[in-house]
Formats: structure tokens, C-alpha cells, sequence
């Protein structure tokens, strides 16, 4: 991707978000570099979403090699960039963007391959014929619903406050597997397998009202969102008696590697990041 590899002057990286104070991603892109021995410097850009696209063409211009792209702005990001990558064109979302040949902006989105990575590797689950329910339809589902689905899953099914919204998403990736959407309310058993939560309730310690019956001892609770302590999503999993709940702090990791792939053309090893991410929630 025309690295520029000056040793004198790191290049320069960051996140853009709103809010963004939050935000681990420095710390995991710092240890990356350093396990890497790449010289980088990496930032938080707090942009509203009116500013989205003004601003973040000037981070580029002013010297910028490339962003990760968080809430609210995924979407805005694969109507910014020059190129999409064929799973940033599928999902129609970008988390990832790199400059190319100093001119040219490339978006991506890793979150798919971050979370199926996560789940399969780190917390080694095998997602074939499994039923999977997805709360939300916002940009961060857009980029996990291709590779889940490419995992040749039982059912998936999208739930979200606005129906018609979890209705429209489904209908676009419906030539990927059995996908259906629906409202929360409309929600009913069996229980599935997997329930992973892309809402952004989390954030702002929510958690929409679901019908009964979704949960057995079974079933795995995965909450995208992370943090110290427990979200309300793993809160309401372990009152239900969940088999197993857990946060995003792998799937955070894992997709933070692959935008380091493309931006410096080196995978880093996670398992050391992930270890010092999970003694803090």
C-alpha cells in the first residue's frame, strides 16, 4: 500500500468517532507497532457527523496514512473512499481506510473477519448449522453478516427497535443463507445458539426488552460492544444462565490486526494485546 518505512518520522494513524474518548484502539495499535518494530504514531479523531467527510479528508491531506472508522461514521466511510474492497462493497460499510499511492483512498471493513476470528479461534466455537441471533442493524452488523453467513449457518435472524430497518438489511443479504429480520418484540424461541448483540445500547447503558425464551444454558452471549465490568446485554445473559457471555475485546482485536495488515503489510500476533486488554474488563 505505498508504505512510506522512514524510520526518522513515524507515520501517522488514528481512529475517528463520536464520542471517541472511550476508545482502546491506541493502545492495541501501540503494542502492534512495537511487537512489529514499525514506526507509528496513532491518535483518536473526535469528528461529528457533519464534519465527517471535511475532516477526515483533511487528516489525509495533512499527513495521515490511514484510519479505523468507528460509530456513528461506517457508513459515511464507503461513500467517502476512492475504492471499496469487495467485503467493505458487500456490506456497504467501511471500518478500515488506507492511503494509496498517495492520492487514493481504499475502505474496508475488518469487523467481519475480526468477529468470526474471535469466535472460532479464540473462543473455539464451530458456528456450522448454528442459529444466530443478531440485535441491531446498523453499520457494525453490515460488516459481520457476510462471513458469518459464509459459515453456512442454520438461521440468522436480525432483530432490531425499527423493524423495517432489520427487514431491509435481511433482504440484502439474503442470497448469502436463510436471514430473516424483525422487530424485538417479534422475537420468540427456541432458544438460539448464539445471540450477539451490534446494538450501540451498550454504550449508553441500554438494554431493549426481549421477549422470553431466547436463552438456555446452551446458548452464547456475545456483546460487540466493551468496557470494564458488565454491559447491560451480559447482565441480562447471565440471568438467563447463559453457557457462556462475553464482550468485544476480541473481536476489537482481531480487527484492528487485519487493519494493521493493510495498512503495513504485517499481521501482528493478538494473543499478547488480548491478554493485557482482558485483565482491564
Amino acid at each position: 500500500m505505498n508504505l512510506r518505512l522512514d524510520s526518522d518520522k513515524p507515520d501517522q494513524y488514528g481512529v475517528v468517532g463520536h464520542p471517541i474518548t472511550h476508545s482502546w484502539s491506541p493502545f492495541i495499535h501501540g503494542m502492534f507497532a512495537k511487537a512489529t518494530d514499525q514506526n507509528v504514531v496513532y491518535r483518536l479523531f473526535d469528528i461529528e457527523p457533519e464534519n465527517f467527510r471535511r475532516e477526515t479528508l483533511r487528516l489525509f491531506t495533512s499527513g495521515v496514512r490511514g484510519l479505523n472508522v468507528t460509530l456513528p461514521h461506517k457508513q459515511a466511510a464507503a461513500e467517502l473512499v476512492n475504492e471499496l474492497t469487495p467485503r467493505a462493497a458487500r456490506a456497504q460499510a467501511v471500518n478500515t481506510i488506507g492511503l494509496v499511492h498517495d492520492t487514493g483512498l481504499i475502505g474496508d471493513n475488518t469487523d467481519g473477519v475480526g468477529l468470526t476470528r474471535d469466535l472460532e479461534h479464540n473462543l473455539s466455537l464451530d458456528l456450522a448449522a448454528k442459529r444466530v441471533l443478531i440485535l441491531g442493524a446498523g453499520g457494525a452488523v453490515r460488516g459481520v453478516l457476510a462471513p458469518l453467513l459464509e459459515r453456512k449457518l442454520r438461521e440468522v435472524r436480525i432483530a432490531n427497535r425499527t423493524p423495517s430497518r432489520a427487514r431491509k438489511l435481511a433482504k440484502e443479504f439474503a442470497d448469502l443463507g436463510t436471514i430473516v429480520g424483525c422487530g424485538f418484540g417479534e422475537l420468540e424461541g427456541p432458544p438460539y445458539d448464539l445471540i450477539i448483540n451490534g446494538t450501540s445500547a451498550s454504550l449508553q447503558g441500554e438494554m431493549p426488552d426481549m421477549p422470553v425464551g431466547l436463552v438456555n444454558e446452551e446458548t452464547v452471549c456475545y456483546d460487540m460492544a466493551y468496557g470494564r465490568g458488565h454491559t447491560p446485554f451480559t447482565l441480562w445473559a447471565k440471568s438467563l444462565h447463559a453457557r457462556r457471555t462475553t464482550k468485544g475485546w476480541g473481536m476489537l482485536v482481531e480487527q484492528a490486526a487485519e487493519s494493521f495488515l493493510l495498512w503495513r503489510g504485517i499481521r501482528p500476533d493478538t494473543k499478547p494485546v488480548l491478554e493485557a486488554l482482558t485483565t482491564h474488563g
